[in-house]
């Protein structure tokens, strides 16, 4: 299968926008042949430039360190076709949350066994689309959950979601969603006098949960959950270990945490108990594969002490800017609106070429009329100008998916290129693949 013939089986919708280049360019490179392009038509849009050569990349990452964990890749953190279209070709579940993102899954030819329905709230019509297509696999907290499922799907596949220590995590999710461990035992209860198959547990540490203890702690739970459950004669078979994995490239903290994972699941459900081990990676795919290219529309020099404006020439060290983007809060950068040191902690922006400026205290600001469409303040940058390019690098998770309409500003366009090299690993990835369903069949 040539290059052409492998992009337009693997992308039948995208494969025209999708750029194979060289193995010598980098991303840089890329970037700037974008750039120049955009300037030559005049163009200041914001747009997105998805490397696909990491998808593959962490693919390989995520299976070297957790040989045992299959991953069903969360479609809410990103669903550009490109991006879940080649994790299915390399087998990948999905890990949904809603009848469109089901609908979205099986369109492309994902059978409904490789799908969990990963809410433990789900509206009667959404559950009821789900069990028709055969989607029987899904998660619940609670005991209202338990009769909805009851009445609608008898026949599921169940896995209780437990709540657990989320406190490092730079988002916390248990407040919202999981069991208390006192409350196992009666959930447990009111299943069995249900007739349901409860099959598994699940938990979810946090998005960049900051201690690996919290795995240890919540696989140690797990095992407790599936004792309980095997006394009350539930044949428990599933341990899904959720999501928030950092997928970024500049450290080794996914691998650290991985020791410690590998290490609590051969203590507590090692190879030999034959318990199949999920997760619900999203960002970890997707995040380092975009990078955001915003141009700087205005600004405002503002001395810190004094709403006057200043000339943007003098020199003050007490000069603070401010600088107004074409993309903000309401746009890519809603996760900022409810998590403001996002920016901080993760994508910092960027020039493709540093000249080593003087720097000074920044505010990025969006460009709706909503006075709170700010993205960070005090973010040291040098001086920049009006037309100038700043790119945002690992910001490819839960930033294009939440994007609204505020105040008619448009959404950025996303460019996907992919080099020769991963073209020809995938080739014979889809061989091998096309080569086990046959003798399979």
């Amino acid at each position: 299968m040539d290059q052409g013939s492998l992009l337009r089986h693997l992308f039948p919708e995208t494969h025209k926008s999708i750029e194979i280049v060289d193995d010598a360019l980098t991303h840089d490179d890329i970037l700037g042949a974008k750039i120049k392009h955009f300037k030559s038509v005049g163009s200041d849009a914001a747009f997105y430039l998805g490397n696909l050569d990491k998808i593959l990349e962490h693919h390989f990452r995520w299976i070297n360190n957790l040989p045992r964990v299959k991953p069903y890749y969360a479609l809410k953190s990103n669903t550009t076709e490109p991006v879940f279209r080649m994790l299915a070709a390399l087998g990948a579940g999905f890990d949904c949350a809603s009848k469109r993102e089901i609908e979205t899954v099986l369109a492309i030819g994902v059978p409904p066994h490789k799908i969990i329905y990963a809410h433990t709230i789900k509206s009667k019509s959404h559950l009821k689309y789900a069990y028709a297509q055969g989607v029987d696999f899904m998660t619940f907290d609670n005991e209202d959950e338990l009769k909805k499922i009851s009445l609608i799907c008898p026949k599921a596949r169940i896995v209780l979601r437990i709540e657990v220590d989320d406190s490092s995590a730079m988002i916390k999710l248990s407040k919202k969603f999981g069991a208390s461990m006192d409350k196992v035992p009666s959930l447990l209860e009111t299943a069995r006098k249900l007739h349901l198959n409860v099959v598994g547990v699940s938990f979810h540490v946090g998005v960049l949960c900051g201690d690996t203890s919290a795995f240890t702690k919540a696989i140690a739970d797990s095992r407790t959950v599936f004792d309980i459950a095997t006394a009350m004669g539930f044949h428990m078979e599933v341990v899904d270990i959720g999501g928030g994995y950092d997928g970024k490239d500049t450290n080794n903290r996914f691998e650290k945490f991985a020791v410690v994972i590998n290490t609590a699941l051969d203590k507590y459900f090692p190879t030999s108990s034959g318990v199949q081990i999920i997760a619900e990676p999203g960002g970890f795919f997707a995040h380092s594969a975009f990078t955001l290219s915003v141009n700087v529309i205005g600004r405002k020099v503002v001395k810190s002490d004094s709403s006057a404006i200043i000339s943007p020439s003098k020199k003050d060290g007490d000069r603070r800017m401010s600088y107004y983007l074409n993309d903000g809060i309401h746009g890519s950068f809603s996760i900022i609106g409810n998590h403001p040191g996002y920016l901080l902690i993760e994508p910092h922006p960027h020039r493709i070429v540093d000249t080593g400026e003087p720097t000074y205290p920044s505010a990025l600001w969006g460009p709706t009329c909503d006075s709170k469409d700010k993205m960070v303040d005090d973010l040291m940058l040098p001086l920049l100008d009006v037309g100038e390019w700043l790119h945002f690098s690992n910001f490819g998770s839960y930033s294009i998916t939440p994007q609204s309409d505020f105040n008619g500003m448009d959404h950025p366009d996303i460019y996907f290129y992919i080099t020769d090299k991963t073209i020809r690993s995938l080739a014979m990835l889809v061989k091998a693949s096309d080569k086990l369903r046959k003798d399979a069949e």
